[in-house]
C-alpha cells in the first residue's frame, strides 16, 4: 500500500480542503494516509491518521522561521512514499525532505502567492512588488525540483507549468454530500429578508461596504467569521448598518450549513484585488449548492459562473449603493430567487463538485507512484 503524508503548518487539523476533501478522498481510494498539523490534535478521521506537531513559536514571522525543522523531522519519521506540502513556507523543507527520504514530493498551492503579496496590508507598499517578484522566483526554483504541483485555478497552474510539467488543476469545489447530509439533519426554516456572508472578515473581503449597504435595505445580514483585527472589527461595528447584522462569529461546519439554510441570498462581494479577480471562492459554490441565489463582485472571470449559469446578480463591490439596490431587487423577487437557486444547484451538481476534482488528484498521484 502506498503511504501518503500531507503536511501543513498553517491550516487547522480539520481544514475542509486538506482533510475532508483531499486526505479523505485518497484514504478512500486505498492509500495509507497521514496528516501532519502544527499545534493540532492526534486523532483518526475516516481512515486518515492525524498527528500533532507541537510548534512553540507563534505568530506569522516566527512560524515561518521555526516551523520547518519540527515538521521535517516528524515527516521523516512517517516514512511516506509521497509527501504533499500545503504551505509556501514548507517549500524550504521540500528539497531536504526529498533528498533525505527519496520520496516523491508534491506542492499544493492554495493561492497565487505573488499576487497575494501585492495585497498584503502588513507588508510596506514600497516593498510589495519586490517581495512578490522574489516569491515567484523562489516558487519556480523549488517546484522545478519536485515531482508534482497542484493548484486551485488554471491561471495558477499555468504559472507553475513554467517550472514543472507535472501540474494538476484541483479546484476547491464543495463535496456534494456534505451540505445535503447536514441539511437533512438540521431542517432549519428561512429567515425572511436575510442575506449571509461566511468567511474571513477583513477589508478586502468587502465586509465594510456590505454593512454600509445594509442601512438602505430591509435585509438582515447573517455574518459568520472572524475579524482580521480588533481595529477593523470596531470600525465595522461602528457603522449604522451594523444594527441589521446578526454576528455569529466563527462557526463549525454544522453551524455554517445552518446559516446557509436560514439565508435567502448569499453574498460574495470581494474587492477587485489581483488575487481575487481570478479566484474560485469556495463560498460561491457552497451558496449555489445550498440553492441560494448569489450577489457577487462583477469580475470578468466570474461572469461565466454567475451570469452564465443564471444563478445570481453581479455588482461593483466598492459601491454600497449599488449593492443595496441589488439586495432590495432580489429580496423583492422571490420567484427569481428560487430560479437562481435552482440554477446554481444544478450547475454545481453538474460541473463544480469535489468528486470531479478528486479524480484529478488521484491521477497526479498515479503519475508519480
Amino acid at each position: 500500500m502506498i503511504k501518503v503524508c500531507h503536511i501543513t503548518s498553517v491550516h487547522g487539523w480539520n481544514d475542509s480542503r486538506i482533510l475532508y476533501k483531499e486526505c479523505c478522498s485518497i484514504a478512500a481510494a486505498g492509500y495509507d494516509t497521514t496528516l501532519l498539523v502544527a499545534n493540532g490534535i492526534d486523532c483518526d478521521v475516516q481512515g486518515v491518521k492525524i498527528i500533532n506537531v507541537p510548534i512553540e513559536k507563534t505568530g506569522r514571522i516566527k512560524r515561518i522561521a521555526f516551523a520547518g525543522k519540527p515538521m521535517l523531522e516528524k515527516a521523516i519519521e512517517v516514512k511516506a512514499d509521497i509527501y504533499h506540502l500545503h504551505d509556501p513556507e514548507l517549500l524550504r523543507i521540500a528539497v531536504k525532505l526529498k533528498k533525505r527520504t527519496g520520496a516523491k514530493i508534491v506542492f499544493d498551492s492554495h493561492e497565487d502567492l505573488p499576487k497575494q503579496i501585492l495585497d498584503k496590508a502588513w507588508i510596506p507598499f514600497y516593498l510589495r512588488k519586490f517581495i512578490s517578484f522574489l516569491a515567484h522566483r523562489y516558487e519556480m526554483k523549488i517546484t522545478s525540483q519536485l515531482d508534482g504541483v497542484i493548484s486551485v485555478t488554471e491561471a495558477i497552474c499555468e504559472r507553475f507549468r513554467m517550472a514543472n510539467k507535472n501540474v494538476a488543476f484541483v479546484a476547491n469545489f464543495p463535496k456534494l454530500d456534505e451540505i445535503s447530509s447536514l441539511s437533512s439533519e438540521l431542517k432549519v426554516s428561512k429567515v425572511h429578508n436575510s442575506i449571509c456572508y461566511i468567511g474571513a472578515l477583513f477589508p478586502k473581503r468587502g465586509i465594510k461596504e456590505l454593512v454600509i449597504a445594509l442601512k438602505n435595505t430591509k435585509a438582515t445580514l447573517l455574518l459568520a467569521g472572524k475579524f482580521s483585527d480588533k481595529e477593523f472589527e470596531n470600525e465595522v461595528k461602528g457603522l449604522d448598518g451594523w444594527k441589521q447584522v446578526n454576528f455569529l462569529g466563527y462557526l463549525d461546519r454544522e453551524g455554517i450549513v445552518e446559516v446557509l439554510q436560514k439565508a435567502e441570498i448569499g453574498m460574495v462581494t470581494l474587492h477587485p484585488t489581483q488575487s481575487y479577480q481570478e479566484s474560485l471562492p469556495i463560498k460561491l459554490f457552497e451558496y449555489m449548492l445550498a440553492k441560494l441565489p448569489v450577489i457577487s463582485s462583477n469580475f470578468e472571470f466570474w461572469k461565466p459562473l454567475v451570469e452564465g449559469n443564471k444563478c445570481g446578480l453581479m455588482v461593483d463591490p466598492l459601491n454600497p449603493d449599488a449593492i443595496a439596490e441589488k439586495i432590495n431587487f432580489l429580496l423583492s423577487n422571490p420567484e427569481l430567487q428560487q430560479e437562481f437557486g435552482e440554477n446554481g444547484y444544478h450547475a454545481v451538481m453538474t460541473n463544480y463538485s469535489w468528486e470531479s476534482q478528486a479524480h484529478n488528484l488521484l491521477q497526479l498521484y498515479k503519475s508519480i507512484s
